[in-house]
């Protein structure tokens, strides 16, 4: 059999590299099979991030080579999806790039069948379209860990941040289709899921009626981890990405089910009320705070992450402090560390002067890399002696490599049959981003 070819490219978050995988369930579908060569494919996608102007930048770098392959084969398909056109309402970032002929938003994956049917009907010749695309089944490389969106979009308009333009507003998934789809993974032997959404705990089920009776959550969300709780094969539960202001007393309790990771990411932005304010964030310092405290008091070592954004409009060096102080006080196991990168169409584009400078920015982000590198360096010593439970995903070198449930990365000697497997490993060394130990 006759297979016509893909090639996918995909920047971005989790989120991203899910909406992926639909992709590749629907091309498969279609009778497309993947290449990692460009240059044999009959349609190139790419998945594309707005976060930063970088990320934008390296799809218009892409479009001088797929000219010149087009130049060679005109029958070539070159499509763009994902937060792009999605914010790109006035086509702007599309005349930049001529040579694409499908430029869609993520929510319109679902008519791809039948626009490739219009361009090129020797190969596709259906026009049948999905309606909802998170109904699409995800093709996954791997299934012993699996991303499984919960809701898409968002409502919180964050001053600086371009999602509710580029994804919509937040839409839930069903209950009964995420425990379909984790279900069918575990069929496929998946152990450790992790729940996506761009404020995962604000879930709002829209049949709450699969809920199970003795289901002991009111909170939408705390009730969904529950009921993947239940499922008994589901060894390990995490989520990305919560907002403070929806870390409920349930959701908090129900993070000490036992198949939880012992891993809270949770972002901050910023220590500073004022720039929290004009970020739009809607909580205080003293608010996350709350939480934090609530978090250790309900899980006592529990591992913690979070986001921060350096040299935001207006930040000045009290505000840059009061952030240290901030992460000095939480004693954050990592944080992701951003410069701020005006982005057109927010409202902190429109309302907020770019005032701080470049070199000040990466000085910023410096103090807190030290920082977090100090910390995590302190912080990971008392793993030396214990036991820490891993759930392998590679093999290279004679090394096997995977997180504990504290989200450590964690290397041992050992075969590449552990993949896969859940093994103990005795840690002997401990490094910035490395534990290094036996098996048990």
């Amino acid at each position: 059999m006759s297979f016509h070819k893909y090639h996918l490219i995909t920047y971005g978050c989790q989120m991203n590299k899910n909406d992926s995988e639909r992709l590749s369930g629907l091309l498969r579908g279609l009778g497309f099979e993947p290449t990692s060569e460009k240059e044999q494919a009959d349609l190139i996608l790419i998945n594309t991030c707005s976060v930063r102007q970088s990320a934008e930048n390296r799809v218009y770098g892409h479009m001088s080579d797929f000219a010149k392959i087009k130049e060679k084969r005109p029958n070539l398909i070159v499509g763009i999806t994902g937060c792009m056109p999605g914010r790109d309402r006035n086509l702007e970032f599309k005349k930049k790039m001529p040579v694409v002929d499908l430029y869609f938003p993520t929510s319109q994956m679902g008519q791809l069948p039948r626009w490739i049917a219009e361009l090129r009907p020797d190969i596709v010749n259906t026009t049948d379209i999905v309606e909802d695309y998170t109904k699409i089944m995800p093709y996954r490389e791997t299934t012993r860990q699996a991303y499984v969106s919960i809701q898409t979009g968002c409502n919180k308009f964050c001053t600086y941040c371009v999602v509710p333009f580029a994804r919509g507003l937040e839409k839930n998934r069903a209950v009964e289709d995420v425990l379909l789809e984790i279900r069918d993974l575990v069929v496929k032997g998946c152990v450790e899921v992790t729940l996506l959404g761009q404020t995962v705990n604000s879930y709002r089920a829209p049949d709450t009626h699969f809920f199970s009776n003795d289901n002991p959550y009111e909170d939408h969300f705390a009730a969904l981890l529950w009921e993947i709780n239940q499922i008994p094969e589901i060894k390990r539960l995490h989520f990305t990405a919560p907002h403070p202001i929806h870390m409920t007393d349930e959701v908090i309790d129900a993070m000490a089910l036992s198949a939880h990771v012992n891993f809270l990411h949770l972002p901050v932005q910023s220590g500073d009320d004022e720039v929290l304010r004009k970020m739009n964030r809607r909580y205080t310092v003293s608010q996350f705070l709350d939480v934090i405290d609530k978090v250790k008091k309900r899980i006592p070592d529990i591992a913690i992450g979070t986001d921060i954004i350096v040299g935001f409009s207006g930040e000045s060096e009290e505000a840059f402090e009061k952030t240290v102080e901030l992460y000095k006080k939480v004693n954050f196991d990592i944080a992701y560390i951003a410069q701020y990168s005006v982005r057109s169409g927010t409202a902190a584009f429109r309302a907020f002067k770019d005032d701080v400078l470049p070199e000040e920015k990466k000085r910023r982000w410096e103090v807190l890399q030290a920082l977090m590198e100090k910390n995590v360096f302190e912080k990971n010593q008392k793993f030396v002696g214990q036991t820490v439970s891993v759930l392998v995903d590679r093999n290279e070198s004679g090394f096997c490599y995977g997180n504990s449930r504290e989200m450590k990365l964690v290397r041992f000697l050992g075969n590449p049959e552990f993949v896969g497997q859940i093994v103990g490993v005795i840690i002997d060394h401990a490094d910035k981003w490395l534990l290094e130990g036996v098996r048990e």
